[in-house]
């Protein structure tokens, strides 16, 4: 039988709700709608990346095809820190 995988300490979950920024994108303004952990873990993929939030999210717009964008930054949060722990230790 599976362990239950440990739930993080560092947010509860009630604190899980969607919280909306703007951005200008190509010249264009929109919201993205994300939850506080993600805007965390966004934060600190621009910060290792050393680009601005705004810059970041522009790179994902440009790829994120059909998709929408509070979607393609949620999967690029997820791929992000997943290529990152496969990564050996330096």
């Amino acid at each position: 039988m599976n362990s239950p995988l440990p739930v993080p300490a560092a947010r509860p979950l009630a604190a899980s709700r969607p919280v909306k920024r703007s951005f200008t994108l190509s010249g264009h303004r929109t919201s993205i709608s994300l939850e506080a952990a993600f805007w965390d873990a966004l934060r600190d993929a621009a910060t290792a990346e050393g680009v601005s939030l705004a810059v970041l999210v522009g790179r994902i717009d440009h790829l994120r095809g059909d998709a929408g964008l509070s979607g393609a930054v949620r999967v690029w949060v997820l791929d992000y820190f997943r290529r990152k722990s496969a990564q050996p230790a330096a």
